[in-house]
């Protein structure tokens, strides 16, 4: 990962940064490349074995996506009561 440190004069910029201060932000180029733009409360904890602060907030942050929390609730839904497919199944149907 890398950081870069930008200039708050583009307004596009300073706008986005103000959006990602409250949500998650998806950042879509012309071409149609998209970028995940999210804030990080201590990023002394975002890399891996320097705490679960930062796991933690994720948490908190995905349970509150509705989109994806009633997306998973669907799914979820749809697979009770049905039988899933045994390891041998799957070995079978990915090599034939």
């Amino acid at each position: 990962m890398e950081t870069v440190s930008v200039s708050l004069r583009s307004k596009i910029l300073r706008e986005l940064l103000r959006l990602s201060q409250g949500t998650d932000v998806i950042v879509q180029s012309s071409d149609g490349a998209q970028f995940f733009l999210t804030r990080i409360m201590n990023a002394d904890t975002f890399y891996i074995n320097k705490g679960a602060d930062d796991f933690d907030a994720e948490i908190v942050a995905t349970r509150k996506n509705t989109r994806l929390m009633k997306f998973l609730d669907e799914r979820g839904d749809k697979a009770k009561g049905r039988k899933g497919t045994s390891p041998a199944e799957a070995r079978r149907q990915l090599n034939p």
